[in-house]
């Protein structure tokens, strides 16, 4: 495995670093999100933005309000002059009080679970008046996506449930509605940048992320039980933001996605992951020990498919920096990994929040500018035919001189753990990062594709030119 600069050798471990203890976002920074959304609201000539959340769909309503509604819907009226009005369900109608910006409460039993308890003295359009939503306003609906679709118009596609569509163009009419989804998470949308304290509020979930991954790596033996590792990924009682998984061998057999008492057996392929609100981390590799185990017909996955992955990983760190356009980074990662051998189709890196996938600024002839505060993911899925996968996704976050000073003042030991996760990124992995690129965990590129071999991991041969 010495071809193309990427050896397997012996290396240290990284070390777990997350503190444990979660950074709250502070008044200032909620203050500082709501005007960001009131600037680009006048930007955009928008007198009213209606903003839907429930618990798979909460990261828009949540930037402001700081919670997601669990197990009911909800809205979130904003008029360009401040003013906010939360639209909640029974059992959400009481956190109104809760919220991060102050905010009337609108009480509409339709957004309840099934069979509780309905108002009957309005109907959803008199609620929606009573909550703000008036004619003859230029209204932006936001939901969780923004499309981007080539053959429609994306302005006029909702994602948000029928009902509340139809009430609310009831009331401002078809011609001053549109989604905006994009304000908040595409090009230039005020979710895509973070400041020193939203990324010590996510750092505490990269990093929980990363050292729940390496637990179960380090768990990871012939005979133990997915379970087993799923105990491993899962901890502190908190919300993960995509399906855990902890899986080895066969993956969704009988339609299943969690895990189960199957065990390792050697020579499975095993996939690892766990998500939490500002990062995830993930391992794919093989039960095995060394070369040898490899099946006949795959004797070759470490040079066909692991390696070009790793080395397309490395580029990838090596290459991005604030400034670029997406579309550059994603050609880097075409020249390296072509998409004819390696099977890759989703964007090569991905923003990050409440949100696993939030957006992307990463694909094919992207123009966008990748700027100071984007929290990324590296998520390159390869997909060989006939051989197993690979993974080592993990963020990262960007970072200029001026956002870099303002994280060594305010957070000191969290600035200190990103420089020693840089040191080690080259000191035992050979791989010279972006100087515009902060690790928000300590997993950062380490990928053993041997999975029983607890010593031995990827690193970058010395020398090797930045791709």
């Amino acid at each position: 495995m010495g071809k193309g600069n990427v050896v397997l050798k012996q290396v240290k471990a990284p070390q777990k670093d997350c503190t444990g203890i979660p950074v709250a976002l502070s008044d200032a920074t909620i203050q500082q999100r709501k005007d960001k959304v009131l600037k680009k609201m006048q930007e955009r000539g928008l007198d009213q933005l209606v903003i839907y959340g429930d618990v798979e769909h909460g990261g828009n309503f949540e930037y402001l309000v700081g919670y997601f509604t669990r197990f009911e819907e909800a809205l979130l009226v904003l008029n360009a002059d401040g003013k906010a009005t939360l639209v909640l369900g029974n059992e959400n109608l009481n956190k109104a009080s809760k919220a991060r910006i102050e905010a009337a409460a609108v009480h509409v039993s339709l957004f309840s679970l099934p069979n509780q308890p309905n108002r009957s003295d309005k109907t959803l359009k008199q609620l929606l008046e009573e909550a703000g939503i008036a004619a003859g306003k230029r209204t932006g609906l936001v939901g969780w996506k923004m499309f981007t679709s080539s053959l429609e118009d994306n302005k006029k596609i909702y994602d948000v449930p029928s009902y509340v569509v139809d009430a609310v163009k009831a009331i401002v009419g078809e011609d001053q509605l549109s989604n905006e989804t994009d304000l908040f998470i595409g090009e230039q949308g005020v979710r895509t940048i973070n400041n020193a304290n939203e990324i010590a509020h996510y750092e505490y979930a990269a990093a929980l992320a990363s050292d729940c991954v390496l637990d179960a790596m380090d768990k990871l033996e012939i005979g133990v039980s997915e379970l087993e590792l799923g105990d491993a990924l899962v901890r502190n009682g908190q919300h993960t933001s995509i399906v855990t998984i902890a899986a080895s061998g066969p993956r969704f057999v009988k339609a299943n996605m969690f895990p189960t008492a199957n065990t390792v057996k050697l020579g499975d392929p095993i996939a690892l992951t766990v998500g939490y609100r500002g990062g995830s981390s993930s391992r794919s590799g093989l039960a095995i020990r060394e070369a040898a185990q490899l099946p006949e017909a795959t004797q070759d996955y470490l040079d066909r498919v692991a390696g070009p992955y790793f080395r397309a990983y490395c580029a990838w760190l090596q290459a991005i920096h604030i400034g670029q356009c997406g579309g550059a980074l994603f050609d880097t990662i075409e020249a390296v990994l072509p998409r004819a051998q390696y099977g890759w189709s989703l964007c090569p890196g991905h923003l990050s929040a409440e949100e696993e996938w939030m957006s992307s600024p990463v694909y094919e002839g992207s123009q966008e500018k990748l700027e100071s505060g984007m929290l990324f993911q590296i998520d390159i899925i390869p997909s060989v035919p006939g051989y197993p996968g690979t993974s080592a996704e993990s963020t990262v976050v960007l970072a200029d001189e001026q956002l870099k000073q303002e994280i060594q003042k305010q957070y000191p030991d969290m600035w200190e753990r990103m420089q020693q996760r840089r040191a080690y990124l080259k000191s035992e992995l050979g791989i010279e990062v972006s100087e515009d690129v902060l690790p928000m965990c300590s997993t950062v590129a380490y990928l053993r594709p041997f999975l029983l071999n607890k010593d031995s991991a990827f690193v970058l041969k010395p020398g090797t030119e930045q791709q």
